[in-house]
């Protein structure tokens, strides 16, 4: 069984490097006026306190959103033409919660959320006979679940690699999407609007680490849009599916699909859980991870280049994907890509562990398309995106444009950056 990798296949690559550290140069661009409020935040679990990471939150009435990062903590920016609106703040397994901004204070705001209780019998659906019918039911009707249109989404990347848990290298950017129809065959096209970067490359232990495809490799998560990279006709059958405890998405019933490759398969597949909506069949979300059983076979699909006296052994590569609604029908909201990996060098004593982060939010979607943009505007499949971005020197660099709020160890690493460049 020949399976396609391209959506894993180019993310990594180890070159020589000497030692040495590199900032990006100075950006700066002319902000807009600032017409917007700010929320900032964190959102947690009622009875336990506890940071909810992933969690959507979306202005109602108008398609600005953003996410939670690890920590629970958020960042909202909205006009203040639409301060009379709700927003809705979403996760997997809990209550919707709906919350007027009117009733926020600006910072340090605690959302608190409850869990669903599902009881998935009592809805009014036709169930499906088994879990591989009920998957095959999500794939079949992408053509009617999902934007059938072209359309025009901003969004927010990150991609990060740590060493251990030292942040080593940074790289954030703002893009536009041309996102192509779900029915169709062509792909998505990305345009760079803001783009700013960190690298320590003496921090990497004289081994180069870059993420090679960038936004792409965000995109590509969006297997419904991309099927070929998980899912198709031809592969199904080298997987195992089952039913799992049922739960809720959005005051909606959703069913929770298991899935592992078949012990008789070698390549290395994919294991994990889908989140199908109960009454549409609509993929709302999946969260799975590479096997990595035979490190060999795994390790080819992800190394570009390295020193002939480098092995590398990948550890973890975790994925997830949500898709949102817009007056019924769903689109590819926000995905996640963690790779972990160590390298052991031939005669030395320790080894080292990498860690690769991606992750992309859509912020806002337009249904008008953007027909000035300039091919020489657009980035390729293959960007690396640290080599087209620059440094952290603007604090007001974004604007307007939501992001993801920054973790606490980023916000160190940039703080501890920043200094070092007044010094210099």
């Amino acid at each position: 069984m020949k399976t396609k990798y391209l959506f894993f296949v180019c993310l990594l690559m180890l070159l020589f490097s000497t030692s040495y550290v590199c900032y990006g140069a100075n950006y700066f661009q002319e902000q807009p006026k600032e017409t917007f409020t700010e929320y900032r935040g964190m959102v947690v679990d009622r009875d336990t306190k506890d940071p909810l990471a992933f969690v959507t939150i979306t202005v109602n009435d108008t398609q600005i959103s953003t996410i939670t990062n690890t920590e629970g903590e958020f960042l909202l920016k909205v006009p203040n033409g639409l301060l009379d609106k709700d927003i809705s703040v979403t996760f997997l397994g809990y209550t919707t919660k709906v919350i007027p901004l009117s009733d926020l204070n600006g910072e340090e705001i605690q959302i608190l959320l409850d869990i669903a209780v599902t009881q998935l019998s009592e809805v009014n659906i036709i169930a499906p006979k088994d879990a591989l019918t009920l998957v095959r039911a999500a794939l079949d009707r992408k053509g009617n679940n999902y934007f059938n249109e072209q359309s025009t989404m901003t969004a927010f990347y990150r991609e990060s690699i740590k060493k251990r848990r030292r942040d080593a290298s940074l790289s954030e950017a703002v893009v536009e999407i041309n996102k192509q129809p779900y029915k169709s065959t062509k792909t998505d096209v990305v345009k760079l609007i803001k783009a700013r970067k960190s690298t320590n490359y003496g921090r990497l232990d004289t081994l180069a680490l870059k993420l090679q495809g960038g936004p792409y490799t965000a995109l590509y998560a969006d297997f419904l849009k991309y099927p070929e990279y998980i899912f198709t006709d031809n592969t199904l059958s080298d997987y195992e599916f089952s039913f799992d405890k049922s739960t809720e998405i959005d005051n909606k019933s959703v069913y929770v699909v298991k899935f592992k490759q078949k012990p008789s398969v070698i390549d290395p597949l994919y294991y994990g859980k889908l989140y199908i909506d109960a009454q549409t069949f609509a993929l709302t979300s999946a969260i799975y991870n590479l096997n990595i059983e035979n490190s060999e076979l795994a390790a080819d699909m992800f190394v570009r280049k390295k020193p002939n006296k480098v092995t590398v052994i990948p550890l973890q590569a975790a994925y997830r994907v949500d898709y949102r609604t817009i007056d019924g029908q769903w689109y590819y909201g926000y995905s996640y890509i963690q790779l972990i990996f160590k390298v052991d060098w031939k005669g030395r004593w320790f080894n080292s562990v990498y860690s690769l982060n991606s992750e992309m939010v859509i912020t806002d979607v337009s249904k008008k398309i953007n027909d000035e943009t300039k091919s020489t505007q657009l980035l390729k499949p293959t960007v690396i995106l640290s080599d087209e971005a620059s440094g952290f020197s603007d604090p007001n660099f974004w604007g307007e444009y939501n992001i993801i709020e920054p973790e606490k160890s980023i916000e160190s690493a940039i703080s501890k950056i920043s200094k070092q460049l007044k010094k210099s």
